[in-house]
């Protein structure tokens, strides 16, 4: 058998990037999360390509295991912005929306809601990742069958903000390093901390900023690692396969950072009973739900009522009820043609 050759150390004594690893891993007693400096210095030497594979996957996976605090997403995203230059031609942005999940069970309704956002005057900006899971749908698939163009840049998602007040960037057009890290999950079959971190990054500052998991508690780190970049306000939800989308048919319970308070209500759900769990990923159900050809009620209450949470996010409705009423007027008055030549 041969034998493993260790690569030779550039460096007199140990690695940099090792004291990030051995605050994690130092056993029960000794490990520690890390600080949000320390996060902010360790993202950056990843970034800029200074770390060792073997080190990013120990960082990536005891990180993962001890779960991520606040402090560390905070300390990524510092040092993820520093990447990120802002167009001066990007309009100012109402919701930014993370997606990065991808749909397990039934179509992503919540692009839908996006949309109709956008069509009543919301800028939009959504950012996310597709094909690390395997079997999912996602929301650059559904955008390209629904004829939306995909962002090559910063600069092109400006434009399709000024043109139609929404623009789709993947993550992999303006922070190509994280998307590679992202795509390491069949190699180290578990998801890492730049999963959750991406959906927090926010890259074009905008106020409001929409984001949905999976496991109930990631709402308390996405909530104070937003607190602690002083995001003007934001919303968490636990969204149907940890996408931005509410399942109308359960109550949600949502947390929020509204203009610095960090706050949680519940959201009653919309039907008391229970729809039968839709297997059909069929994204012409997409269009024939908005252009009204198929009436579908869970599909119905999946994006009004995502949109009424954003627009409550936002502060455009003072109570719930409003906000649901705002939001199926958007609905009611929605251009059912859109999509009939795509």
């Amino acid at each position: 058998m041969p034998k493993l050759q260790a690569k030779t150390n550039m460096f007199d004594g140990e690695h940099p990037f090792a004291q990030y690893v051995r605050i994690l891993g130092k056993g029960k007693t000794g490990s520690r999360n890390l600080t949000r400096e320390e996060s902010y210095q360790a993202m950056l030497m990843i970034l800029k390509g200074e770390v060792e594979p073997v080190q990013l996957g120990a960082l990536m996976m005891l990180m993962r295991h001890q779960e991520e605090s606040g402090e560390e997403l905070a300390g990524f995203v510092d040092a993820a912005k520093t990447y990120i230059q802002i167009p001066d031609s990007m309009p100012k942005i109402d919701f930014d929306w993370s997606s990065y999940a991808g749909k397990a069970r039934r179509p992503p309704w919540f692009v839908l809601s996006t949309l109709l956002l956008a069509e009543n005057n919301h800028t939009v900006l959504m950012h996310g990742s597709c094909a690390h899971t395997p079997g999912r749908v996602y929301s650059e698939q559904a955008l390209e069958y629904l004829g939306i163009p995909i962002a090559s840049s910063l600069d092109e998602a400006a434009e399709h903000i000024s043109q139609t007040n929404f623009a789709y960037i993947p993550l992999q057009n303006f922070l190509p390093r994280l998307e590679e890290i992202m795509n390491l999950k069949p190699l180290l079959g578990l998801r890492s901390p730049v999963n959750t971190f991406t959906r927090l990054i926010n890259p074009c500052q905008s106020a409001c900023s929409i984001q949905g998991i999976h496991h109930p508690g990631y709402k308390d780190c996405h909530q104070e690692a937003s607190s602690l970049l002083e995001q003007p306000r934001m919303c968490v939800i636990k969204g149907d396969s940890g996408e931005t989308e509410w399942n109308p048919d359960t109550n949600n319970l949502v947390r929020y950072v509204l203009d610095g308070k960090e706050v949680e209500e519940e959201w009653q759900a919309l039907f008391d009973k229970r729809h039968v769990n839709d297997k059909d990923m069929s994204l012409e159900k997409l269009k024939n739900v908005w252009s009204g050809e198929l009436e579908d009620e869970y599909a119905y209450g999946a994006i009004v009522g995502t949109v009424a949470i954003s627009l409550y996010t936002l502060g455009k409705a003072k109570s719930h009820s409003d906000a649901l009423d705002l939001a199926n007027s958007y609905w009611l008055n929605r251009n059912k043609a859109r999509f009939s030549h795509s």
